[in-house]
């Protein structure tokens, strides 16, 4: 054979997919001049010529004629009786020229050749791979199913690369299925034992971020800058954006004409609340957004513990703690403040503190009232049995006993 065809000779080499054909070529090249080297002692005499659009590549070794019996090395000279053999016009001094074939090697060497390609390649995708996705942290990515796990999920991108889905990265609501089609964020990439292992997250706010930027042009081209994302995946977000255009409403860009940007990302997130608020450096009305949707009275600010006394009438309580307290978990979140909610002073008057309940209910079930802004006994006996049961962690016939206590206060 004239020369060497090493795509025909390793067929591997077709299914490796991140490689670029000129960096397999001078692999291949670095394996054959090991060949060369362990053959014949050196490779410096010895051309190697790739061709890196047909896979072709030659082997060519020179070598100085000299007089019989002066060869020092028979790997580097001829001499000159065996060289007028090859050709008769040869003379001392001249240079031989041959070309090496794939068959000179010997079969054990092609095998030992194949696998160390392999090998090199394979380490060499691994590395492309890696530094292909350490480049996409944060950037969106779309995959199919392969395999579901109880802990996590494996998901196969377009190239059949492997990236995984922990299931604390899922959205408590996701299912999924061999085959479906995944959206995520790059969270993380390592590399584990030579192997790169890319996590990708559902949960993370970076993904909320770049749903806004996929379906909300004006933020995508910087007219509209996301200030800060807070998330209870699955249940509640709240995006605090901001315009530097007078002219462009940041709200009513994100949430589009009657709902039809965010309903998509909703979609996605398998029907999260998003509520987008418009960021202010007025401490005191963006901690009034960011409990939106209740309609606070007045609130008293402590700059320096950061905390923040949210007075509000009693019908609007419930709604700026949200369903099982996310509303104002995410709001204190947002702002960095700590988030205490209050009635009003004259409707107390009123009212009971439900601490003045101590003497007849264990103060740890007072203090489970309280976690979700239940402070007085109206205020529990507002709720039906079942809505305090989702709101706090207490059994159905303790709530029962409390609300026959606190409804004999009133009769």
């Amino acid at each position: 054979m004239s020369n060497i065809n090493l795509i025909d000779s390793f067929q591997e080499f077709k299914d490796f997919k991140n490689i670029d054909r000129p960096t397999m070529m001078s692999v291949l090249e670095d394996v054959f001049r090991s060949m060369i080297k362990k053959k014949y002692g050196t490779d410096e005499n010895c051309d190697v010529i790739v061709n890196t659009d047909n896979g072709d590549l030659e082997i060519w070794r020179t070598r100085q004629i000299v007089e019989d019996g002066f060869s020092e090395d028979d790997d580097l000279e001829i001499e000159l009786a065996e060289a007028k053999n090859i050709d008769p016009d040869y003379e001392v001094g001249d240079e031989h020229v041959e070309q090496i074939t794939l068959e000179s090697f010997g079969r054990r060497a092609i095998l030992a050749a194949r696998q160390t390609l392999v090998s090199k390649i394979l380490e060499l995708e691994k590395d492309e791979i890696f530094k292909k996705y350490k480049d996409r942290v944060g950037e969106i990515v779309t995959g199919e199913v392969y395999q579901v796990w109880k802990k996590e999920t494996l998901i196969l991108d377009d190239e059949g690369n492997e990236l995984l889905l922990p299931k604390t990265e899922q959205i408590p609501a996701d299912y999924f299925k061999k085959g479906d089609n995944v959206k995520a964020v790059v969270l993380k990439v390592d590399m584990m034992n030579s192997n790169p292992k890319i996590i990708i997250s559902r949960t993370a706010p970076e993904f909320l971020q770049r749903l806004f930027e996929q379906e909300v042009p004006e933020i995508f081209d910087g007219l509209i800058t996301i200030k800060k994302i807070v998330r209870e995946p699955g249940e509640r977000a709240k995006v605090a954006v901001e315009s530097y255009d007078d002219r462009i409403d940041p709200v009513g860009a994100c949430v589009g004409m009657k709902g039809s940007r965010i309903h998509g990302i909703v979609r996605e997130l398998k029907n999260e609340n998003i509520d987008v608020i418009n960021f202010t450096n007025n401490i005191q009305l963006y901690i009034q957004r960011a409990l939106s949707p209740a309609k606070i009275t007045s609130i008293k600010l402590d700059d320096e513990k950061k905390t923040a006394a949210v007075y509000l009438k009693p019908d609007q309580v419930s709604l700026a703690i949200g369903r099982g307290g996310h509303n104002i978990k995410l709001a204190g979140k947002l702002t960095g403040y700590e988030i205490d909610v209050y009635r009003e002073a004259d409707e107390l008057e009123e009212d009971v503190d439900i601490e003045e309940f101590s003497d007849e209910i264990d103060s740890w079930i007072l203090d489970e009232f309280k976690r979700v802004g239940l402070d007085t006994a109206k205020s529990v006996l507002a709720l039906s049995v079942g809505e305090l049961v989702k709101r706090t962690d207490l059994e159905e016939e303790t709530i029962k006993e409390v609300l026959s206590i606190l409804q004999a206060e009133f009769e």
